[in-house]
């Protein structure tokens, strides 16, 4: 009798990792207006929020949504074309409400709020250590414009401004503050510091670059790829910096 061969080969391979899942604070339990405003953000930049995955943070906000608001709020954002797909960790109500809903509670994201004045109970969280960034190759200088200067910010952007330059560049003279967002369909360079989010190539376009004199970025993406502060090399933080998309890849590199 012949014997019969086992298969022990598994059919699935998981792994955890870093994954690029934006994180909604919610400041305001208003369905109409958040959805307002994400779908204004999924029709400026289609590549990076159309059909995101969103974790929910419900720490800004004095309580705890019940179950019926949370529900309607995620109803809304699902008609904006954003998937919420977790809560982000903050109480012991919002563990509950996480279960009720039948989402999953991330941690992770809540450090992304601990830097300031805020209390900062901590649950047991992940710290792998980020893979160095390898060594950029010398980068091609930049697309020349066709005679369109593109849009001039000569102010501050501020915590809560939005700029878009829509079919051309975007030069800021000033800083991006946290909680800002530059926004252009082609590069973005700015002559001061930046700490809020910067978006280039915003409708698709691959070479289009963002330029910075220091960066501390909270986000920055090209054509829809992108990278949140915590996936950013150290080394890199406070530095004259370039960033470009090679292939799939976002890379960033000092300009020094």
């Amino acid at each position: 009798m012949a014997a019969t061969s086992m298969d022990f080969e598994p059919a699935g391979e998981l792994k955890f990792g870093q994954v690029g899942i934006a994180n909604l604070r919610v400041r305001r339990l208003d369905p109409e207006r958040l959805a307002a405003e994400m779908r204004d953000r999924v029709t400026r930049a289609p590549n990076l929020f159309a059909r995101a995955a969103v974790v929910l943070d419900f720490g800004g906000l004095p309580v705890t949504p019940g179950l019926d608001e949370a529900r309607q709020l995620i109803d809304a954002l699902h008609e904006a074309g954003v998937l919420p797909v977790a809560l982000a960790w903050g109480s012991a109500d919002n563990a509950r409400l996480s279960e009720q809903l039948g989402l999953p509670l991330l941690a992770k994201f809540r450090a992304q709020y601990e830097r300031g004045d805020e209390p900062s109970p901590a649950p047991a969280a992940e710290t792998a250590p980020l893979p160095p960034e390898p060594a950029p190759p010398p980068p091609p200088p930049p697309a020349a414009g066709a005679g369109d200067p593109g849009l001039m910010q000569t102010l501050p952007v501020r915590s809560g401004q939005q700029i878009y330059a829509e079919n051309r560049d975007l030069t800021v003279l000033g800083a991006v503050g946290a909680g800002a967002e530059v926004i252009a369909d082609g590069s973005i360079h700015i002559y001061g510091p930046l700490r809020g989010r910067a978006l280039a190539g915003a409708q698709g376009n691959a070479s289009a670059r963002i330029f910075c004199r220091a960066f501390q970025a909270e986000l920055v993406a090209v054509a829809g790829r992108y990278k949140v502060l915590e996936e950013i090399p150290k080394e890199l933080h406070g530095k004259a910096v370039q960033v470009w998309l090679e292939g799939d890849e976002l890379r960033i590199a000092a300009l020094d």
